[in-house]
């Protein structure tokens, strides 16, 4: 009986292992059950109504007011540099001098050549003063004093000639002198003393820079949009110069202190890039801004009234398209496609597909999906940098 008693219990103990393994596995995956993850929390901003300044910019060229090249206008030497490169020079300045000794050379030569032409007239007045009585005697022939009559005439042209071969060489001896052309920065000379120079060698340049000019290039349709149109009053036809302020932006991102204006307008639109140049000037004391340098014009061209507006970063493009995320009362996300109108700052103009008073997603864009239901909180715009 005691060998049988053994065999029966290990297979009873088996049998209560096997049920528990059974068992455990059913119990456990009940106790750890993942709960679901709770709703992403987003920040929200309210789609709200605005008048809305709308800006243009365009990318701008300075040049100075006026720019002058100095050439000189004899041919000669270059003895002396009377300028500091750089500097400001004022009109009738003294730039630069040439070897003035062949042209005063010249000169004498025509005062001389002057005084024998009006010795010549002398003489010729002094023979018609004297054959005119003994002509009238018939002491001489006629035809001798009608001989010193036409070299009187001859003599008296002579003598214009010598004036105005005088008045050249003073001219040319003046020349020697090269002179500013306006009040302006002066540049870097080109000519070294010594070097033979003539009226087609460009010396230097001189820039009246306060004001000082911005070209921008706007396409035909912005222009006609300025003017009016064939509608638009007779005195914006040329272009508005009036009242509109401009903004100017430099290379490195700051706004230029003083406001400028349109000025002018070219001539004609430019047939390979259909633009048309525009120019507007800015006042430049202490001539900071230089000739060459790049920045971007801006102007403002309407008021949007009652736009709808948005944070830039509320918007997603796709492939040319937009998107916002919208947040309903239930707190859940509808993706939504919509149009776009200008940016103003950080702000982006809502042409359609949203309403005033909804609320999009303006952080957490990324968190969300359609359908979703989120944690709405209210976004905090970033302090200006």
């Amino acid at each position: 009986m005691q060998t049988m008693t053994v065999p029966v219990l290990r297979g009873a103990a088996l049998a209560a292992a096997l049920s528990l393994l059974a068992v455990l596995p059913s119990a456990c995956s009940k106790g750890t059950a993942a709960t679901p993850p709770p709703p992403p929390t987003v920040a929200v901003v309210d789609v709200v109504k605005q008048d809305v300044p709308l800006r243009t910019e365009w990318v701008a060229t300075l040049d100075g007011y006026v720019n002058a090249r100095i050439q000189p206008q004899v041919t000669g030497y270059l003895v002396r540099q009377s300028y500091v490169e750089g500097s400001f020079v004022k009109k009738g300045d003294v730039l630069f001098e040439i070897d003035p000794r062949p042209f005063q050379a010249a000169l004498d030569q025509a005062r001389g050549q002057k005084a024998q032409a009006e010795a010549q007239l002398g003489r010729a007045a002094r023979d018609v003063e004297r054959d005119t009585p003994l002509a009238e005697a018939h002491a001489i022939p006629r035809s001798q004093l009608d001989n010193d009559i036409q070299a009187k005439l001859a003599a008296a042209a002579a003598v214009d000639s010598a004036k105005a071969a005088v008045k050249t060489a003073q001219l040319n001896l003046e020349f020697t002198k090269v002179r500013s052309l306006t009040d302006g920065i002066a540049g870097i000379a080109r000519g070294q003393l010594g070097d033979l120079v003539g009226p087609s060698t460009l010396l230097t340049s001189v820039s009246r820079l306060d004001p000082i000019k911005a070209y921008v290039a706007i396409s035909e349709r912005e222009y006609l949009s300025f003017v009016g149109g064939l509608a638009g009053p007779e005195s914006a036809r040329p272009f508005p110069n009036g009242d509109t302020p401009l903004d100017l932006v430099l290379g490195d991102g700051s706004i230029y202190p003083h406001p400028g204006k349109f000025v002018l307008a070219d001539r004609q639109v430019e047939p390979a890039t259909g633009t048309i140049r525009i120019a507007a000037a800015f006042p430049n004391p202490g001539n900071i801004l230089r000739p060459g340098q790049f920045g971007r014009v801006r102007a403002t061209v309407g008021l949007k009234q009652d736009a709808l507006v948005v944070p830039q970063r509320a918007v997603t493009e796709l492939q040319g398209s937009y998107q916002v995320a919208v947040v309903g009362e239930d707190n859940k996300v509808a993706i939504r496609s919509v149009k776009v109108g200008a940016r103003v700052g950080r702000l982006w103009v809502i042409e359609d597909g949203l309403a005033a008073g909804e609320k999009v997603v303006a952080e957490g864009v990324q968190k969300v999906r359609d359908g979703v239901a989120v944690t709405p909180v209210p976004f905090q715009a970033p302090a200006k940098g």
